[in-house]
């Protein structure tokens, strides 16, 4: 069985090389920030849903 090696990638340049690094480096940063503003909205309506319910539990307790 012969093998169809002509899928193989031609090696990279060193300049292609930092220029995918940097393209990469730059997609993480933004994944990575991303993330944190969507973990802070998440935070942030967490309290706000607790605050909630501790003023409608402390309004059904004087009730």
């Amino acid at each position: 069985m012969t093998e169809d090696l002509s899928f193989r990638r031609k090696p990279l340049t060193p300049e292609q090389r930092q220029a995918r690094d940097a393209a990469r480096r730059i997609e993480a940063e933004k994944a990575m920030r991303d993330h944190e503003e969507a973990q802070k909205a998440f935070y942030a309506n967490k309290e706000r849903l607790r605050a909630e319910r501790l003023a409608r539990e402390a309004a059904a307790a004087k009730a």
